[in-house]
């Protein structure tokens, strides 16, 4: 049995660690899951969103919920639950952090469809957002 698990980490490293699943869903100019589970917004373009950001935006943001979690490997699931326009993801780090932690990005996230982000994180703080949408920064925080 021994040889047997050897081969198989051969064949398929990644079975040496668990991959943590996350899911978030966006709808107009937000994400449901910082914002309390909210469908607040109504907004079909990217220029209402970023009105409505400049406005309300800093507000929203200290009373979002916080993403706390440990340092591994996560698949995080973004959703485009009915925004009219393609989405994308963005992960990183706060500040001068930006250079030193892991970050994820990328779109063609279509309404109704998902895309997943898979990447290992490390101990710090984090922001995530969608440029396309746009959103607010959202804080994640990665504790060891």
């Amino acid at each position: 049995m021994k040889h047997l698990l050897f081969i198989v980490l051969l064949l398929n490293p990644s079975v040496l660690f668990a991959v943590e699943a996350i899911t978030l869903h966006q709808t107009a100019c937000q994400f449901v899951e910082a914002e309390g589970g909210d469908k607040a917004y109504q907004a079909n373009t990217y220029a209402a969103c970023k009105t409505l950001n400049a406005k309300t935006g800093k507000q929203r943001v200290q009373k979002a919920n916080v993403l706390r979690l440990k340092e591994g490997v996560y698949k995080i699931r973004v959703f485009n639950d009915d925004v009219p326009y393609v989405l994308g993801f963005w992960l990183r780090g706060v500040g001068l952090a930006r250079l030193t932690l892991p970050s994820t990005s990328g779109g063609g996230i279509q309404t109704g469809g998902y895309k997943d982000y898979q990447i290992k994180l490390k101990a710090g703080e984090y922001v995530y957002s969608c440029p396309l949408n746009p959103t607010p920064d959202y804080k994640l925080v990665v504790t060891p």
